[in-house]
């Protein structure tokens, strides 16, 4: 353990070391480069909020709902002080306490109301998730305060009940695709489709692969046959089928989790996969259904959540963001310029000889044409 004394001493030699690394002339004017304190295996969260406070179209809508009129403390209002704090830095470098927005995690979920390592993907899903049913409950409260304004007949907006329906949100508009889930009949070749939304997608891992090879297996085609033969609409009966998912509408922000973790039955435990996957800086999906719009939509990495060790419950979590040209690592507090060639060693092992590694975990893909 650090002293108080040379916690501020270490943290401060590396915001010097920082600062001068990337050089006055080369410091983006309106950008500040901070750590965040470790407040006892809270590496998940800090590694999350790194990664999304980089990316841009997240930030700036965190930040904007600061200036919302005064609301009661919850996880957003939490997260839009501690971006805002970054934000409004005299200092370019150096490191907060996201303080209250751990302590209001832990209030909300006892599943991070401790000191155990948990799972940073597990965190994302629920920041987000949160967020977005907040904003829809902001809304719908503000819609049910209008309904006593003159001019709105007992109390419905507009004559109708249709205004409260659940309404998409920015986190929505930010992260939000479509997959589509298409079924053809070999026997009659009729094909239904279904879609689903999604804010992240999670693809399979293989040895020695890439991210263009892992989203092309979430889409290869899967055929329904035997007990598993699809109910055909058309045919009235049991047949066999092609199946496939295809990604239809493609988000802002593309958050893609790489399954790591496998429940292993004969230790029954989770075990990492350390498989090395290519992750591009630039990306282009292949796994388009033909009717998407903008299928050729390309994207710029700009963060990635890594996870360090060997496994879920046993490691840590780091992040590596592009700003401004160049490329930055988060290790909780500690912050450090890297080479853009640093950031093979982040693809995992190329062998299983040895479990562990630093692996990319979680992707966040920026769409250029934002």
């Amino acid at each position: 353990m650090y002293s108080c004394f040379s916690l501020v001493s270490r943290m401060g030699a590396n915001a010097s070391a920082l600062e001068k690394e990337i050089g006055s002339d080369q410091f983006p004017p309106s950008e500040h480069y901070f750590g965040l304190v470790n407040f006892g295996n809270t590496c998940y969260c800090n590694s999350v909020l790194q990664a999304l406070y980089f990316c841009k179209p997240f930030r700036d809508r965190v930040l904007a709902y600061k200036t919302a009129p005064k609301k009661k403390e919850t996880l957003l209002t939490c997260l839009s002080d501690l971006f805002n704090s970054i934000n409004t830095q005299k200092k370019k470098v150096g490191v907060v306490a996201p303080k209250k927005f751990v302590a209001r995690l832990k209030k909300e979920n006892e599943v991070f109301d401790n000191y155990m390592q948990q799972d940073a993907h597990e965190f994302l899903i629920y920041l987000l998730n949160t967020i977005a049913d907040l904003l829809q409950a902001e809304r719908k409260a503000d819609k049910i305060a209008g309904k006593g304004k003159p001019g709105t007949p007992n109390g419905i907006i507009n004559g109708n009940n249709n205004d409260m329906k659940t309404e998409p949100t920015w986190i929505h508009e930010i992260f939000q695709g479509t997959l589509t889930n298409e079924t053809r009949c070999l026997c009659c070749e009729g094909v239904s489709s279904k879609d689903e939304d999604f804010l992240d997608l999670s693809v399979d891992v293989e040895q020695n692969t890439s991210i263009t090879h892992c989203l092309r297996g979430f889409s290869n085609t899967e055929t329904l046959c035997h007990e598993y033969k699809y109910y055909c609409e058309t045919c009235c009966s049991k047949q066999e089928a092609q199946k496939r998912m295809q990604v239809k509408k493609l988000p802002q922000l593309l958050a893609l989790h790489l399954k790591r973790f496998k429940y292993m039955e004969q230790s029954h435990r989770y075990t990492k996969l350390s498989y090395r996957v290519v992750f591009p800086l630039e990306l282009r999906l292949m796994n388009t259904s033909d009717d998407a719009e903008a299928p050729d939509k390309l994207y710029d990495l700009v963060s990635v959540v890594v996870h360090c060790g060997s496994g879920p419950n046993r490691g840590h979590y780091i992040t590596i963001v592009k700003s401004f040209g160049f490329w930055l690592l988060f290790d909780d507090d500690m912050v450090e310029k890297i080479e853009i060639s640093s950031i093979e060693e982040f693809y995992g092992l190329a062998t299983e000889v040895q479990k562990n590694s630093d692996s990319g975990y979680i992707l966040f893909y920026q769409a250029r044409d934002l």
